[in-house]
Formats: C-alpha cells, structure tokens, sequence
C-alpha cells in the first residue's frame, strides 16, 4: 500500500540534493585553496568556506532524514501524514533558515563555535522548525494502532536530536565548559543519536529488500541501539581529552570510544546477514548496494579509523590535524550519506512508477563517488600523517608544514573530482526520473522475487 502524503519526502530529497552540490563546491573551494590557487579569498575566505561546508553537511544530512521519517512513518503506521500543507511549511522554514545562515557566514555573522556556527537567531527558528516536524511525526503515530519497533527507534532518534541541540544553545564565557556542551550536541548527535536514526532507516530498508522477517531484523536492531548507547554515550569523552576537564575522562573516554567500533561491527554483520537471509530478491539492485555499502563503509570510517587515532596515546598528537578531517570524511559519508542515498534511490521508484534501479548511470554513481571518497581519504589520511611528524614530532613551523603537504592535496582534488562525478551522476537520475507521479500511487510496488 502506498499513501499519498509521502510524496513530501521527494521535496526534502530535493533539497538535500541542492545541499550536498553545494557542499561539494565549497569543499572544491577550499582545495584550490590549500595548493595556492585561492582566487575566491576576498569573497570567501577559507575559514567561511569551511563554516558553509561543514554546516551544510549537517543540514543536507537532516533534510534526507526528514525526508525519510516522512516517508517511513506513514507505511508504517499505515496511516496518512496528518498534515502535508505543514510539511510544506517545514521544509520551505529549514530552506529559508539554510539560506539565511549561509548569506550571514559570508557577512562574517556566525557564532564561531565549530559545526555551530549558525547564527543565534536562527537558533529558534531551527527549534520552532524541528518542533513542527516531531508535531507532525509523533501525531501521525499517535493517530495510528500500530507500532513498529522500526518506527519507534527512528523517532526516538530524531526525539532525542532535537533535545541535545538545546545544549549548544546555551551560552557560557567560559571556553572549557563552552567546549564541553558544544560536544554534547556534535558528539552525541554523530556517534549516538543519529546511529538511531541509520539504525531506523537501515532496518526499514532490508525489511523491504531482503525479504527477511521484521521480528528477526528488529531483533538485531536492538543489539545496534544497546551498543550504540553503551560505547557513544561515554565514548563522548574523548572529546575531552585536552580541553581542561578531568584526568577521569581520559580513562572512560578512552576505554569506550575504543568499544564505539563494535556498534558498526554489528551494523555491517546484521546488514550481510540479512542479506544473505534474504530469500527473495529485490530487483532495486542500486538501493541494495547503497544499503550494504552504508554498513561496510561506516565500519571502515567511523568505526576503524576513529578507533584509530582517537586513544589518549595517539589523539595526544593526532588531535587537529588532517587525520580528523580523513576519519570524518568517511565516516560521515559512509554512516549518514550513504544512508541518505540509499532510501532515495529506493524510494523513488516507488514514488514514480519509473523502474531508476535499471540505469547504469546509477551503478556508475555509486562505484565513482565511493571510490572517490576514497582516494579523497588516504589522501587526508597520508597528508595528516606527514603533518603529524614534521609539525609535532620534528618542530616545524605550521605554515611549512602546509607547504609540505600542499602536493596531497592535489591527489585529494583529483580524487575529489571523481566523487563529485559521482554525486552528479545521481543527481541527474534524481532529477530526470525522480518527480513523483499521480499514476505511481495506484501502482503496485515492484515485485519481491
């Protein structure tokens, strides 16, 4: 059955999509930047262009959440959205908000505080907004006598992300305490609370492409949301490793941002083995790939690579260099975007009536910006570790250093390239066949064989 209020999801897909261009222009930006060739500097400077860069990335992420619960939360509920118009609403507020932060960066207006820059006012804006989107999800589930423990764990997700982003709303003079909320809100939204929000998604969509039963896939999903409380909570201490709190937090942080890895481990072991449960195939082969990859990838950037220079031991030196930029560069594609992208390319489809799984452009899409992301990690990776030597272990001035690791970054703008051939790729799937269509409402889903 399908349910006509989730066409506002393409919407929000739409706008995701707009943002993640414009994520990968301003991240283009700063690379021309980093190899001498900064010709935007008195329009946009560096540090502008890496405020916009990395506040579009969380707000293109939430956009393609949104988009989803919209999505998701009337098929599960099998009830309507008791609003559109108010979704409408939402969306063109978060447009607006988005484009208003975006013009106040490059006016110099922001609060300065790192992937929080957003101006104060905008704040309660983005609060009023995220207040009638939970209004509108949490009254179609009340509306509704079903109960899915998908549906549960998603909007518990996107309950609690609202909730921590209260934190960093506070303002303290002091840089230590300052510092310590702020983390509540990236740290525990990243590495806790969004990890509820993939565990949702990525339940829902091997239910629907596996064919493996919801109670055996919920099951699963519970060890990922036990594990992600038990390891992230805590594992938020190794943000504090340097910031003036207590010496305690370098044994719990350490002990169990070490333990963070087995959240995705679980992750990348229940999607292959549901997968490999699953006795009917799904023909959308795109969105499967996308599904699986999500797992796979998150493991090896979030899990691994954070496991990897995050210990007191190793973070001592690794803490704010270009080893943070390669563990997060693929810890958020493969975590958050990747899941972003494969409900799109499984929902579309379903919107449209139009079979987009058959388009080679779509394979090609996802082989492409993988592979770019990458290359675009190693290079981060090996330029953060000659960083790392020359600048703190042998001495060197930073603006040396720079100079020294200036050839990385032109592998990293080559590699770059290719992910952004790939982005592009699907985004022109996306908007030649993704509109949604009336007749698609009354078509039957594509069949499980």
């Amino acid at each position: 059955m399908k349910y006509k209020s989730q066409q506002v999801a393409y919407w929000f897909f739409a706008l995701a999509m707009l943002l993640l261009v414009l994520q990968i222009v301003y991240g283009f930006i700063m690379g021309f930047a980093r190899v001498g060739h900064d010709v935007l500097h008195d329009f946009i400077p560096f540090n502008t262009a890496r405020a916009v860069h990395t506040n579009l990335l969380v707000v293109w992420l939430l956009t393609g959440f949104m988009g989803a619960a919209y999505y998701i939360i009337p098929e599960e509920a099998e009830e309507e959205l008791v609003s559109v118009k108010w979704a409408y609403v939402q969306l063109i507020s978060l447009a607006l908000v988005g484009v208003a932060a975006i013009v106040g960066y490059h006016f110099n207006y922001w609060e300065g505080r790192k992937f929080l820059e957003i101006p104060r006012p905008l704040d309660y804006l983005v609060v009023v907004n995220v207040l009638l989107f939970l209004g509108l999800i949490l009254t179609t589930l009340f509306k509704s006598k079903k109960r899915t423990t998908t549906s549960l764990v998603l909007t518990m997700g996107l309950v609690f992300a609202a909730l921590l982003y209260l934190p960093g709303m506070i303002w303290f003079d002091n840089q230590t305490i300052d510092s310590f909320f702020r983390w509540w809100v990236v740290h525990l939204w990243v590495e806790g609370v969004w990890e509820l929000i993939l565990g949702g998604i990525l339940s829902f969509l091997l239910i629907k492409l596996t064919g493996v039963d919801r109670e055996v896939i919920e099951k699963w999903l519970y060890v990922i949301v036990g594990l992600t409380f038990i390891s992230g909570i805590l594992g938020t201490g190794h943000h504090y490793y340097f910031i003036g709190t207590g010496k305690t937090w370098l044994i719990i942080g350490g002990i169990f941002s070490a333990l963070e890895p087995l959240a995705f481990l679980g992750m990348v072991l229940f999607a292959i083995a549901m997968y490999r449960k699953g006795e009917k195939k799904h023909p959308n082969k795109i969105a499967l790939n996308w599904t699986i990859g999500t797992a796979i990838v998150a493991f090896v950037g979030a899990g691994v690579l954070g496991f990897a220079h995050t210990l007191p031991q190793v973070n001592l030196y690794t803490h704010g260099t270009l080893v943070t930029a390669m563990h997060g560069h693929l810890a958020f594609w493969g975590a958050y975007a990747m899941i972003v992208l494969a409900f799109i390319s499984y929902a579309m489809p379903n919107l449209t009536g139009r079979k987009l799984y058959e388009s080679t452009r779509g394979t090609y899409a996802f082989w492409l910006s993988n592979i770019g992301m990458l290359g675009m990690t190693v290079a981060f990776g090996v330029a953060g570790v000659a960083q790392v030597y020359l600048e703190r272990k042998m001495g060197m001035d930073f603006g040396d250093v720079q100079n020294e690791i200036k050839v990385h970054f032109v592998v990293l703008i080559l590699c770059a390239s290719m992910f952004a051939t790939g982005i592009i790729l699907y985004i022109l799937d996306f908007a030649r066949y993704g509109r949604p269509t009336t007749e698609a409402l009354e078509a039957p889903r594509p069949a499980l064989h």
